[in-house]
C-alpha cells in the first residue's frame, strides 16, 4: 500500500466527487478579503457565509481508500461565530486518520485529514463571544483537541465534552462543523471538501473555540501538536475511565503514539507497576524511557501469563488496549485482577468484535470501559500544564518529524510500523 504524496494543483482534480454546493452569499454580503490579524468582531458582515477571496492555502486530501494523499489548493477558510481561524504550525500523524485512509472506518470523502494541531490565531468569526476573543487574541499560540465540543448540547452542559452530540452528529457522521457545512473549498472551482475534525493537515484550519487551549511560549509548536490527540486521549483514559490512583498497577497493550502517552500519564498519576506490551522491541525499549517498569514482547511470550507473573498472579488494577484488535481486546480483559478495569481506547476496523468470558465478567466484577478522548475544556489545559512542567516529556514522545510535502510518506511509515512513538508534520 502506498501513501506517498502527489503534489498537484486543484485544477487537475477532474474527478472530484460531487458534493452539494453551499450557497454563496447574496450581493448584500460584504466580500471583505481575509486580512491576517483581522479581529472578526461584530462589525464584520453577518448576512451569510462566503468563500474567502483573501488568499489560498494547501491541504492534504484523502479521496479514495488506499490511494495516495493529494496536496491541493484551497481558499483560506472563514470562521463563523465562536470559531477561530488558525495558521497551522504542526499536525500529528495518527492511526485514526490512517483508518480512514485505508477505508477501515467510514468517513465522508473527499476530506482534509489531520486532527491534532498547534498554530497561531489569525481571525475570529463574526459575533464571536468577547470572552473567547480575550482568551484567544489575534497572534496567540494555541493547541487544538480532536474532539471539538459545541459547549451547549446536553452532554457538554454536564461537562462531558467527550460525548458532544454535535461533534458526533455532524463532524464524525458528516464531515462538517455544527451548522452542517464545511469550511473548506477548492481554489479552482469552489467545490466543498469535508473536514476530519478541523482538517488540520493544511496551512490554515477553522475550529470551534471550545476545542482550543492556550499554548505557552515555552512549548514548541511541532512537538506540542500531539497534546491534542495522543496525550489528550491518554489523559482521558487515565483520568476518567481508568481513574488511576497512586500505587495502581497498569498494563498498556500497544505502544504507539497513544499507548506511549499512557505510560507517561500513568507515571504522572502515581502508578506503581507500569507494564508495556508490544511486539516490536524498538517500541518496548522506548517504553522504558517513558515510564514503563516492565516490558513484555507478546510475539515471544504469552502476554497475559507474563503480566500475571509480574503482579504475583493477581493481574493488574487497570489494563489499557491501545491497538484496536480483537486479540488484544481479549488480552486486555484477561490481564486485569478481580474488580479490575479493562479500558479500550484503540479504534478498530468497522464491525470488529471483541470477546470476553461472560462468567468471569459477572463473577469477578471485571469492568470493561470504552474511552475515546478527554474533555477539551477541562482536560486540554491540564495536559498543556503537564507538558509545560516537564512531567510529560514532549521531546521524548515525538520520534519522527516530516515536512508538509511529505505527509503521505508519514502515513506510509505509520502504516508500516516505522514510527516508534508519534510522528508530527511541520507546517511552519
Amino acid at each position: 500500500m502506498a501513501f506517498a504524496p502527489i503534489l498537484r494543483r486543484a485544477s487537475a482534480a477532474k474527478n472530484l466527487l460531487s458534493l452539494t454546493r453551499l450557497a454563496v452569499a447574496s450581493s448584500s454580503l460584504s466580500t471583505r478579503s481575509l486580512q491576517t490579524g483581522a479581529s472578526g468582531d461584530d462589525s464584520q458582515s453577518t448576512s451569510g457565509y462566503h468563500v474567502s477571496s483573501g488568499g489560498f492555502m494547501r491541504g492534504a486530501v484523502y479521496r479514495e481508500p488506499n490511494k495516495p494523499l493529494t496536496i491541493e489548493e484551497f481558499h483560506i477558510p472563514r470562521p463563523k461565530a465562536n470559531e477561530i481561524l488558525i495558521k497551522t504550525k504542526g499536525c500529528g500523524v495518527c492511526h485514526s486518520d490512517l483508518h480512514v485512509m485505508k477505508g477501515e472506518i467510514p468517513f465522508a470523502s473527499p476530506c482534509v485529514i489531520g486532527h491534532e494541531i498547534t498554530g497561531e490565531v489569525v481571525e475570529h468569526g463574526p459575533l464571536t463571544d468577547h470572552k473567547i476573543i480575550n482568551r484567544f487574541p489575534i497572534g496567540s499560540r494555541v493547541v487544538g483537541a480532536f474532539i471539538m465540543p459545541c459547549g451547549t448540547c446536553s452532554y457538554c452542559a454536564k461537562g462531558h465534552d467527550d460525548l458532544c452530540e454535535d461533534f458526533f452528529a455532524y463532524n464524525r457522521a458528516k464531515g462538517t462543523l455544527y451548522d452542517g457545512e464545511t469550511r473548506l473549498f477548492l481554489r479552482n472551482d469552489d467545490s466543498p471538501v469535508y473536514m476530519y475534525s478541523m482538517g488540520g493537515m493544511a496551512e490554515y484550519c477553522v475550529t470551534p473555540a471550545h476545542g482550543l487551549a492556550p499554548l505557552p511560549d515555552s512549548l514548541p509548536y511541532t512537538e506540542s501538536a500531539i497534546l491534542g490527540c495522543a496525550v489528550f486521549t491518554a489523559y482521558g483514559a487515565m483520568a476518567h475511565a481508568a481513574e488511576i490512583r497512586p500505587g495502581d498497577s497498569i498494563a498498556v497493550i500497544g505502544i504507539g503514539g497513544v499507548g506511549s502517552s499512557c505510560l507517561q500519564i500513568a507515571r504522572a498519576f502515581g502508578a506503581s507497576d507500569i507494564i508495556a506490551v508490544d511486539v516490536q522491541d524498538d517500541k518496548l525499549q522506548k517504553a522504558k524511557t517513558l515510564g514503563a517498569t516492565h516490558i513484555v514482547n507478546a510475539a515471544k511470550e504469552d502476554a497475559v501469563d507474563r503480566i500475571r507473573e509480574i503482579t504475583g498472579g493477581m493481574g493488574v488494577d487497570v489494563a489499557v488496549e491501545a491497538l484496536g484488535k480483537p486479540q488484544t481486546f481479549m488480552q486486555c480483559t484477561l490481564s486485569v485482577k478481580d474488580g479490575g478495569k479493562a479500558v479500550m481506547i484503540g479504534l478498530s476496523q468497522a464491525g470488529s468484535v471483541g470477546e470476553i468470558d461472560i462468567n468471569r465478567l459477572v463473577r469477578r466484577k471485571v469492568w470493561v470501559i470504552g474511552s475515546y478522548g478527554g474533555r477539551a475544556r477541562q482536560d486540554l489545559p491540564k495536559v498543556v500544564k503537564l507538558a509545560e512542567s516537564g512531567i510529560f516529556n514532549l521531546t521524548n514522545a515525538v520520534s519522527s518529524k516530516y515536512k508538509f510535502e511529505d505527509a503521505g510518506k508519514a502515513f506510509q511509515d505509520l502504516n508500516e510500523g516505522k514510527i516508534v512513538s508519534r510522528g508530527v508534520v511541520e507546517i511552519l
